[in-house]
């Protein structure tokens, strides 16, 4: 499918400004920006960084999705009027006007954004996104952007594991608009589970701002309404050989499933007649894209059998049938019983189309059932998830959060009462090691003046998650730099990616990733460990902090 035009990236542009406007934030937001502001402390250049806790799905690894929405919303970040006079009814009376001005002149010109590429595997605890800029500035921005990052990476990382679950041969129907949370959790579910290694859509828009192959067949309730042949109109089909007199499809179709039933051993009696209509009537409308629902009444005693009569006459004519869709019961055992009735009509009528006829599998599929369906013989072509894949049933967030490591220069640390939520202070790099077998093994997070580190040279480090807080030494045979400055000046300085081209990216990167790494049940911990010089800044801090503490005891 085509890329995006010029229009439609200027629609996506549009669509951030409306879905994100900078009033899209928390109100304490505002209020620490009105007390920096009150304090002259709203200009200090000052470091957040964006990160999350753990991998989801108990799972050993995410991936980073959202970059180019944040980017988008960073070059529109502005203030209106409307705005502004919003904010001073919601802010307390007390509140300065002069702040209201303020409000009114920012932008994100003098942030920068440093960050690790779109559609990158990575681990918890390690930023993904450095934010620098003025301290009241960058504050502001941190809801907006958690609102990006969060469901994107999620749902992103939701899809690559149903694509795991798969394998790699099995196209991939993402369906789950209807039971999204909204339109705009639909509309980005769409677009990240297709960048998570999904094939194809249901949803129209994500079609026409991302590029996405578009794909549909019928509901039920498409062939429910039909109750007779009667209904269907017109009742003729010209052949596609360019014979211009028009063939009475039904008379045909009528013939081929007299012979189908007797081929297959199928009671004329319990063939529903509506079912056959509703074929009849789609069949006519689009004759190359014939692909029902089978299973409205009975797959074995009627959908089949509809089907072929169908589909054989079509093939009379020089059409091609696409295949048919399961949606209830025993999918396996369903889809071997389906292909050995097509390779029968195949063989039996010699019509080779029925040999490339695909059987589309959906009802209700979780991952667990996803990797049930691999280990089982069966003929499922095409598999459509919708509840399971765009809610993120096991897990409803990833839990991204943003902190301050850095202002004026010196670094900051939360220091909690749970380690867990204990921040690593600094403005820092993030280097990938790799080991000779090309496979990541460690990602090494440093201070950002320290030196990179070198392939073939011995390191020490402190993995993050090792309770004793020992030190380990690592020799990478390649080192790869994670962060990539992509928004500076009011200007995004790294060419902008389709989900096409994220798509590949994150292909590319879980393809590097060491199977034990890639497990979906009791994947092995992948490494992210702290450099000397860091973790010895952390312990620093939080020494001084123990003595610090009694400041109100000093003279």
């Amino acid at each position: 499918m085509a890329a995006p035009s010029s229009d439609t990236c200027e629609a996506m542009e549009r669509s951030i400004r409306e879905r994100v406007p900078p009033l899209l934030t928390d109100l304490y937001q505002f209020t620490m920006a009105y007390a920096y502001w009150r304090t002259r402390r709203h200009q200090e250049p000052a470091v957040f960084e964006l990160f999350f806790r753990d991998n989801p799905f108990g799972g050993g690894f995410s991936l980073f999705a959202g970059l180019r929405d944040c980017l988008l919303f960073l070059r529109t970040f502005r203030y209106t009027n409307e705005d502004v006079e919003f904010l001073r009814s919601v802010l307390p009376p007390a509140t300065d006007p002069a702040f209201f001005q303020f409000l009114r002149g920012l932008d994100c010109s003098g942030v920068t954004l440093r960050s690790v590429p779109e559609g990158t595997v990575v681990f918890a605890r390690e930023p993904l996104m450095e934010v620098a800029g003025p301290l009241a500035v960058v504050q502001l921005l941190e809801t907006s952007l958690l609102c990006l990052v969060n469901y994107a990476s999620l749902v992103c990382s939701n899809a690559a594991r149903f694509r795991l679950a798969a394998g790699p041969g099995r196209k991939l129907l993402e369906m789950g608009l209807r039971r999204a949370q909204g339109p705009d959790g639909g509309l980005t579910a769409s677009r990240y589970t297709h960048v998570g290694g999904f094939d194809l859509t249901s949803n129209v828009q994500a079609g026409f701002l991302f590029g996405i192959p578009v794909a549909g067949t019928m509901a039920h309730s498409y062939v429910t309404s039909f109750t007779s042949l009667e209904e269907v109109w017109p009742q003729t089909l010209v052949a596609l050989n360019g014979d211009p007199d028009p063939v009475d499809i039904i008379s045909l179709t009528k013939g081929w499933l007299s012979r189908v039933c007797e081929l297959l051993g199928g009671e004329p009696g319990k063939i529903h007649e509506g079912e056959l209509a509703a074929f009849l009537s789609y069949a006519i409308a689009y004759p190359q894209n014939f692909l029902p629902v089978i299973d409205s009444y009975s797959v074995g005693c009627s959908g089949l059998l509809n089907f072929c009569a169908v589909a054989l006459a079509l093939c009379e004519l020089d059409y091609r049938p696409v295949g048919v869709r399961l949606d209830s019961g025993d999918l396996c055992t369903q889809s071997l019983d389906v292909r050995r009735v097509f390779r029968l009509c195949s063989e039996h009528f010699s019509v080779s189309a029925f040999d490339s006829l695909i059987i589309v599998g959906t009802n209700n599929i979780t991952e667990q059932s996803m990797a049930e369906l691999n280990k089982k013989e069966n003929e499922i072509d095409v598999v459509g998830v919708g509840t399971h894949l765009v809610t993120c049933t096991r897990q409803p967030s990833l839990g991204c959060v943003y902190k301050l490591v850095e202002v004026r220069g010196k670094p900051r640390m939360k220091i909690s009462e749970d380690p867990e939520k204990s921040t690593v202070p600094g403005r820092k790099a993030v280097y990938r090691l790799i080991d000779a077998e090309g496979h990541p093994f460690l990602d090494l997070v440093s201070l950002a003046v320290e030196s990179p580190p070198e392939a073939g040279v011995s390191l020490s480090c402190y993995p993050l998650m090792m309770c004793d807080n020992s030190c380990v030494s690592v020799i990478p045979a390649q080192v790869t730099c994670l962060r990539q400055e992509v928004f500076t000046k009011g200007q995004v300085t790294h060419p902008l990616s389709s989900a096409a081209e994220t798509r590949v990216k994150v292909q590319s990167s879980l393809q590097t990733l060491h199977p034990r790494h890639k497990r979906l049940q009791e994947p092995d911990s992948y490494t992210v460990a702290l450099s000397e010089k860091l973790h010895h800044l952390v312990t620093e801090i939080q020494k001084g902090n123990s003595i610090n503490s009694n400041f109100l005891l000093a003279n």
